[in-house]
């Protein structure tokens, strides 16, 4: 069974998503998807956090959130209804860490009775983007002292705070901070101690938790030559006994699936043999009126993905 906790669409994505919601599911089923984790971006609260596609009209661009992820828990469950028989959809949301403000919006959205679960991310330094693009990234940086060990540093602190505020179920992109560095495959367990001692702290506190990570496969398709997260964090990953689930980050058609080959063919080389997902119980709907459905954690088999993944 192939399937997917992260995705995005362009209906409630716009910008730097494409496709309509419905298509992107008529697709994933396509290629044999079995499961698909509905997971649009939360709605920001600050003219501060928006992008540049944004600020042409950034009061506009603002008060257009909200309304639009009511539309998308909507759209999501008469989606998950109309095609169950085919596919198993989970609803969920990424969270947006900018700061720590932003913990009871995220809380509060996770609460709605449609609502399986949420991806916890982080993709800001000191509530800079830091992968949005070069200038951003450089900006991050220097907020946070002006070397990149020092933005790592502060990015792994950041993403405790979430961590220990939140506990979500689903980690994603755990060291995305290497994406737009200028050593992306850097030996940080040898040159940075101090990141590395951050690390190996944010990865225990999820393991005892029980929180996923995600292998993210999103990485290589930005020219990354690992998926999130890199060999050295995914080793001491499952050292401590962890557990992988799956998501291509797909932000349209295209992109559902890609280099799903090579981002097994690497959890193969670490020795995994299983991955995880959910099911939701009653699927669709609720278990009773106004309460949220009980969800069931699923190991699922490496090679009964690889087997839907090698006919693509």
């Amino acid at each position: 069974m192939a399937f997917t906790m992260h995705s995005h669409s362009g209906q409630f994505c716009p910008g730097h998503a494409k496709d309509q919601l419905e298509d992107i599911i008529k697709h994933t089923i396509s290629l044999g998807y079995t499961t698909l984790g509905l997971t649009e971006h939360m709605p920001r609260t600050s003219l501060d956090d928006l992008y540049p596609e944004e600020l042409d009209d950034p009061e506009g661009s603002l008060a257009v959130l909200f309304p639009r992820h009511e539309a998308y828990l909507l759209e999501a469950q008469r989606l998950q209804t109309k095609y169950a028989s085919q596919i198993h959809i989970l609803i969920g949301f990424e969270g947006e860490w900018l700061r720590p403000a932003y913990e009871p919006l995220i809380n509060e959205l996770s609460a709605h009775h449609s609502v399986d679960y949420f991806i916890g991310s982080l993709h800001h330094i000191n509530s800079i983007p830091i992968d949005y693009d070069a200038s951003y990234y450089a900006r991050a940086v220097a907020s946070a002292g002006g070397t990149e060990e020092l933005a790592y540093q502060r990015y792994y602190d950041q993403q405790l705070e979430m961590l220990q505020a939140l506990k979500p179920r689903v980690v994603g992109h755990f060291d995305l901070v290497r994406l737009l560095s200028s050593q992306p495959g850097r030996d940080v367990q040898t040159e940075w101690p101090g990141v590395w001692e951050r690390v190996v702290r944010n990865l225990r506190f999820v393991a005892g938790y029980g929180g996923w990570l995600e292998c993210n496969s999103s990485a290589l398709r930005k020219g990354l030559t690992e998926p999130y997260p890199s060999r050295q964090i995914a080793e001491e990953w499952l050292r401590l006994g962890g557990r992988f689930t799956l998501s291509d980050d797909s932000h349209g058609i295209a992109q559902v699936g890609t280099n799903y080959a090579r981002a097994l063919d690497y959890l193969v080389s670490l020795g995994v043999t299983s991955l995880w997902t959910l099911r939701r119980d009653p699927h669709p709907g609720l278990a009773a009126e106004g309460e949220k459905a009980r969800l069931v954690e699923v190991e699922v088999p490496l090679e009964t993905v690889k087997a839907v993944v090698s006919k693509w």
